[in-house]
């Protein structure tokens, strides 16, 4: 009886469904035309293969991103040569720094208005492209462009890949596959520095960046054929239209500016400088036009604000901050410390800081394991600020009598306190914010966590300077001769280290031993207050359940969240 009904509605041409949710019941009305179902809305579950391939894709995206931050390291001296430029020792890196860190939040807004999967294939073809054009450079000016392409689309590989995994998995699988992150990032960037040495040293700094063009043709073919996420089929036109172009802008010009003032400073400029000042100055004022932007004037705002009224998020971010600006002064300052205190060479003092990016890649696997298993996440955020604050505060022990063991040891549980929170102030944030502002949450959480990484740099930097400074009374009562004395001073002291190994007064090489030693421990003071702050907020960090049920996240405008209000 029941099949001749439906019989007689199919032939009648009117199907149409409404399901009570109080009820149960299911009426039918029907209609001439049979609408398409919307299969993505009840995806198949992908298979093993499939997800191996786009996890491939995406980690080995990842690792290139973070191979070229420091692939040049070791080539840049060849380079500013060759092509006659010493510019190239601050703009080779700093260009892709910069494009990478102004570019992120973009990268993931367009993610959410045309998907996906074209915002990082997009990204994979623009980092080929940029690369080519480096490796094919005959000036400075063309390879600093190069590099900033790069960093562009280097901010959207970094951003896409975390957001990516965060579509694919529930809260409590992806903070495994976040995990693993980890370590292809420790990995690849460790290797960076050998794999530019080893191709400038037996070919040419060209392949530092021809090696990426195979590496992202493999990447964007994976990603092409087997990467199943949603795709809104955004019109162009529409697409832009959403854009918050004011905010983008402002954004923009907040970040470039403020970082072109750091990285000038000292460097370039002197700090009193009016150029310094000023990109400084304005930049933090152009702070208040993004804010503007984005609470009054953006429809959909590139950064979500409404997630920093939540007391939890806020300390969550700043947990995270805290992390990255001691984790980059340990992987930036200690060969410092190496070089300079105890004589190592370049390679000893790359083999000396193992202990702390092996414990970093090794913590957050456990981490990753631990939370994916119990699906707590403010306990290893407690455990990793105290651990942060404990292993800088012992940095500030070091001297030129510190033994071998006592710094390994040291470092092992520095290295480990940011290992611990690598993932877990990102799963934090992420587990309040809704499904539709995930990605823009992320990229905003990259975003301070790098620019954070630069002003760690500078301000490490600015109080070593003042600390070499104020031993130049004690380097003067020691005997040392005019040019030594301006060699080890503030502004020239870091680039001059192997100086202290053509000192033949015994007496003469230890005080200026002790001269960096105390500059040195100046900034572990510093960086340990910036950790007290990260453990201080720790404890605001609320725990929220973590679920084992996924959905598939939907993009395009209208699952866009709107700004709220007039």
């Amino acid at each position: 009886m029941s099949a001749l009904a439906d019989s007689d509605a199919l032939k009648g041409g009117e199907i149409n469904i409404e399901s009570g949710h109080s009820h149960g019941s299911v009426a039918l009305n029907t209609d001439s035309t049979l609408e398409p179902l919307e299969t993505d809305r009840i995806p198949s579950p992908r298979t093993k293969l499939r997800l191996a391939a786009i996890l491939t894709a995406l980690y080995v995206g990842d690792g290139t991103e973070s191979l070229n931050q420091t692939i040049m390291a070791t080539s840049i001296p060849t380079i500013s040569s060759e092509l006659h430029s010493a510019s190239g020792y601050v703009w080779i890196g700093g260009a892709y720094l910069l494009a990478n860190a102004a570019t992120g939040p973009v990268w993931a807004k367009c993610s959410d208005i045309w998907g996906r999967k074209p915002a990082i294939l997009g990204a994979v073809a623009l980092f080929a492209a940029a690369s080519i054009i480096a490796a094919l450079s005959v000036s400075m000016k063309m390879l600093v462009a190069a590099r900033a392409l790069q960093g562009t689309a280097g901010g959207g590989l970094l951003q896409l890949v975390f957001i990516t995994i965060s579509d694919l998995f529930s809260m409590r699988e992806r903070v495994l596959y976040l995990g693993l992150t980890e370590v292809f990032w420790a990995i690849a960037g460790g290797a960076g520095p050998l794999i530019g040495g080893a191709f400038t040293q037996l070919v040419t700094w060209r392949w530092c960046y021809w090696i990426n063009v195979p590496i992202c043709a493999g990447t964007f073919v994976l990603l092409l054929c087997f990467l199943d996420v949603h795709n809104p089929r955004t019109k162009i036109t529409h697409g832009l239209a959403a854009i918050d172009w004011l905010g983008t802008a402002s954004l923009m010009a907040v970040i470039i500016e403020v970082l072109l003032g750091l990285d000038f400073g000292g460097t370039v400029f002197p700090w009193s400088s009016a150029t310094v000042i000023c990109l400084i100055v304005f930049g933090v004022i152009l702070i208040g036009a993004f804010l503007l932007c984005e609470k009054k004037l953006a429809k959909y705002p590139l950064m979500p604000l409404g997630m920093f009224d939540n007391r939890a998020n806020i300390a969550a971010v700043v947990v995270g901050i805290a992390q990255a600006m001691c984790y980059i002064s340990a992987e930036y300052y200690l060969p410092l410390f190496f070089q300079s205190v105890k004589e190592a060479s370049p390679i000893r003092s790359g083999i000396l800081i193992l202990p702390v990016t092996i414990s970093e890649a090794a913590l957050g696997i456990i981490t990753a394991v631990i939370m994916h298993q119990t699906g707590r996440y403010r306990e290893v955020m407690w455990a990793g600020a105290f651990l942060v604050t404990l292993g800088t505060g012992l940095y500030i022990s070091f001297d030129a009598d510190t033994s071998v063991a006592q710094l390994v040891g040291f470092m092992l549980i520095g290295g480990s306190g940011c290992g611990f929170l690598f993932e877990a102030p990102i799963i934090s944030l992420q587990n309040t914010v809704s499904q539709a502002d995930t990605a823009t949450a992320t990229a905003t959480f990259g975003l301070l966590r790098n620019v954070a990484t630069s002003v760690s740099i500078v301000i490490g930097g600015v109080v070593f300077q003042n600390g070499i400074d104020s031993q130049a009374g004690k380097l003067r009562a020691a005997g040392l001769s005019e040019s030594l004395l301006y060699a080890l001073s503030g502004s020239q002291a870091a680039a001059n280290v192997d100086v202290i190994k053509i000192i033949a007064d015994a007496t003469q090489r230890r005080v200026v031993k002790q001269a960096f030693a105390s500059s040195i421990r100046g900034m572990w003071i510093m960086y340990t207050c910036i950790a007290v702050i990260g453990l201080a907020a720790a404890p605001f960090c609320k725990q929220q359940h973590m679920s084992e049920e996924h959905t598939e996240t939907r993009t395009g405008i209208e699952e866009m969240t709107k700004r709220e209000g007039p």
